[in-house]
């Protein structure tokens, strides 16, 4: 009984490690495999504009319709109330239009890349990671060509940069990490659950209205103000418009005053809580994707 027990004690697994995982991810395989990622978001961009009348202008369309809806809202609640709609109103809504159609066009490829692409998850390895974040970057070039764009185009409506403006390419960066983040988890989640892209479908159509695009947070008083900075993109948007439009430096907190009530518009922890978001929720997503790839030839 005591040789059984010896022959049939197998050594335990290896423990895994949060931060052993993460250089797994970064070096071995997104670093590795960078050309593969950077074909891959080639073929996107190939694909997106093939046969394509309009070509470029799609990366500038999305974001105009979106500005063009909410000067309509806008213009609507400023006739109800006997005012009109400044032109600074519209400056905003086009800074914070722009990132909004990035990550929209993003999570809508990303949620469905691994299924979308089954035949080359299940014939050859390579990090499936890169499937998800090509869909981001391709759609990163769409919003560049909007960003200098609407960079051109500031200026016209009254704009006038400052040192705050220095705040916008961190702010970026930011957006980019939370909505790779969102990628990569929706991206996951959908291989397992198939009916996660319609839900996706259903949240970004209606995201929009509990997301500052439109409105300012401040339009919805005190408690409101507070409640829609919950959303994780909230902040980073805000930021956006406050620096690059209003010229606010970002550590400095900003009271406004809208009637009977004095409302926080802005506080360095809105940003502090953004950036934790984006930070926090990239890595974790990361970890679960290559947590959960081994399961994905079970659902392929």
């Amino acid at each position: 009984m005591t040789d059984l027990a010896l022959t049939t004690d197998l050594p335990p697994a290896p423990r895994r490690s949060v931060f052993g995982d993460l250089r797994v991810i970064a070096v071995d395989e997104l670093w590795r495999y960078r050309d593969l990622l950077y074909e891959l978001m080639l073929r996107d961009i190939r694909i997106r504009y093939k046969q394509a009348v309009m070509g470029f202008a799609w990366a500038i369309l999305m974001p105009a319709l979106i500005v063009a809806a909410g000067t309509l809202v806008r213009y609507a609640m400023a006739y109800m109330g006997g005012g009109h709609v400044k032109t600074a109103e519209i400056a905003g809504m086009a800074v914070k239009a722009l990132p909004w159609a990035f990550f929209v066009g993003a999570i809508g490829f990303a949620t469905s890349s691994l299924t979308g692409n089954l035949a080359l998850v299940s014939k050859i390895y390579f990090p499936r990671e890169v499937l998800p974040l090509s869909a981001v970057l391709a759609q990163g070039f769409d919003s560049t060509i909007g960003a200098i764009t609407v960079a051109l185009a500031l200026p016209l409506l009254g704009v006038h940069y400052g040192l705050a403006a220095l705040w916008a390419p961190v702010l970026a960066l930011l957006i980019v990490c939370v909505t790779a983040g969102a990628a990569l988890f929706l991206g996951c989640a959908n291989l397992f659950f198939r009916d996660v892209k319609y839900i996706v479908q259903v949240m970004l159509t209606v995201g929009i209205f509990f997301t500052p695009v439109f409105f300012e947070p401040r339009m919805f008083g005190p408690l409101g103000a507070r409640l829609m900075m919950l959303n994780p993109l909230a902040p980073l948007l805000e930021g956006l418009r406050l620096s690059v439009v209003d010229g606010h430096n970002l550590l400095v907190p900003l009271i406004v005053h809208a009637g009977a009530h004095d409302i926080l518009a802005w506080s360095p922890w809105y940003l502090a809580y953004g950036a934790g978001w984006a930070v926090v929720g990239l890595l974790g997503s990361a970890l679960i994707f290559h947590r959960s790839e081994g399961l994905f030839a079970e659902y392929v």
